[in-house]
């Protein structure tokens, strides 16, 4: 779904000495590595842990499906806003302090959804949420890098690329599952979900505070100014290339979270909460697997297959919502969602790979950022659209527009392999 990085000083020591306190700076920057991935995972799973209660808020409050799509987009605005006003301010305050504030940020507005469960209470805790996610996503990744870095300097990034990628897909499936679980099981569903993530939330910020610092404050700070996207490198075509990379997954899984849990409650007459929650996170837990099994793979081949998977599986979870079927609504979801996670995973580190480490930090800030508006737009887009024509028509034309973005990018895709076979 984001002012100049400080180069990460990796100048190994030739002394005796310089040597031991290079192994030991190395073992805490390996444990360090495993923390930032699990508050990572933790982060991101609060983030979806409304998804599966939305059709609870309908029933108490009476909602609209409209009003479900603007809640769900002002998650998306707020990492938006986010990412736009701090998602680089890592690149010279610290990727610890930046950690921090989103998780601030998400644990305000657990609190809200605890105590303020009115539409006005609803969409500013999705606000806040998003805005914690803004301020974690792109630096959590920059900072997993520079621990990976530190921690097996000249080592390959496939434990980089696959953990951060897992931790990104995976703690968004994983909040569904839970959330669902405790909402199907529990006396209080609106409430104890976000209990168990403020504890873990807290937690985790606790182990950040103990963290070693990847970034060294400059001697001036840089002026301020609004993140932009910024093309990485010299290569613009794989920034493009990279972007709708990122967008297209974005807009798949908003698509999915926005609608699964009302159509299997509405349509398909399945009021399970937790039936919802597991259909959203096989789906993203495939992206997830996905993105881990395909570590051996070239990178031309992981974008291949995320295309080929993404083509397939759209068509088949229109024809579920049409038929309708359960089963095959989740098998097109799954298939879209192995794509989408492969060609995320393939867009995060060609941006990583290609972008100097005094960008990096901005680089995938901007990345996020253009991934995020995937994420609100064509969901606001489908609530719109349900004003007029019915939701089956709108997933139609929603997955029309993806097939012809993903007909296009795979054309430049071509064109720039065969530039660089010439």
């Amino acid at each position: 779904m984001v002012g100049p990085t400080q180069s990460l000083v990796m100048t190994l020591m030739t002394s005796s000495r310089q040597e031991v306190g290079q192994k030991t700076g190395s073992s805490r920057h390996g444990a360090a590595f495993w923390i930032v991935a699990a508050v990572f995972t933790v982060a991101l799973a609060f983030s979806t842990v409304p998804t599966p209660l939305y059709p609870l808020y309908q029933r108490q409050d009476g909602f609209s499906s409209f009003t479900i799509t603007v809640i769900f987009a002002a998650y998306a605005i707020g990492v938006i806003t986010a990412l736009l006003l701090a998602g680089h301010v890592s690149d010279w305050t610290g990727r610890k302090r930046m950690l921090l504030a989103g998780l601030a940020s998400e644990a305000i507005a657990g609190v809200l959804f605890l105590v303020w469960s009115e539409l006005p209470g609803l969409i500013l805790a999705r606000f806040l949420t998003g805005a914690g996610i803004g301020l974690i996503t792109a630096t959590a990744t920059a900072y997993l890098l520079e621990l990976h870095s530190a921690h097996r300097p000249g080592g390959t990034r496939t434990r980089f690329e696959v953990v951060s990628a897992a931790a990104n897909l995976g703690g968004l499936g994983t909040g569904t599952l839970i959330a669902g679980a405790l909402a199907e099981w529990v006396r209080s569903p609106l409430h104890t979900p976000y209990e168990v993530f403020l504890v873990l939330l807290a937690l985790g910020a606790v182990a950040v505070a103990t963290l070693p610092e990847t970034v060294t404050a400059p001697a001036q700070r840089p002026a301020y100014r609004p993140q932009r996207p910024r093309v990485a490198g010299n290569d613009k075509l794989a920034y493009l290339i990279a972007a709708v990379g990122v967008f297209v997954p974005f807009a798949v899984f908003g698509l999915f979270t926005s609608l699964a849990p009302s159509f299997v409650a509405g349509t398909l007459h399945h009021p399970s909460r937790f039936l919802a929650g597991l259909v959203i996170f096989l789906v993203i837990g495939m992206g997830a697997a996905t993105q881990a099994l395909s570590g051996l793979m070239s990178p031309r081949q992981r974008y291949l297959l995320g295309m080929v998977a993404l083509a397939a599986g759209l068509p088949l979870l229109v024809a579920g919502m049409n038929l309708p079927s359960l089963w095959v609504f989740l098998a097109g979801g799954m298939i879209a969602g192995a794509g989408a996670g492969i060609q995320f995973k393939t867009s995060v580190s060609s941006i990583a790979q290609i972008a100097a480490p005094h960008e990096r930090g901005e680089a995938l800030a901007g990345i996020f950022l253009i991934g995020y508006v995937g994420l609100a737009v064509p969901a606001l887009g489908m609530g719109l659209a349900t004003q007029a024509v019915p939701a089956t028509t709108a997933v139609i034309w929603f997955a029309g527009a993806i097939l012809v973005l993903l007909a296009g990018v795979a054309v430049l895709h071509s064109r720039r392999q065969a530039r660089l076979s010439a």
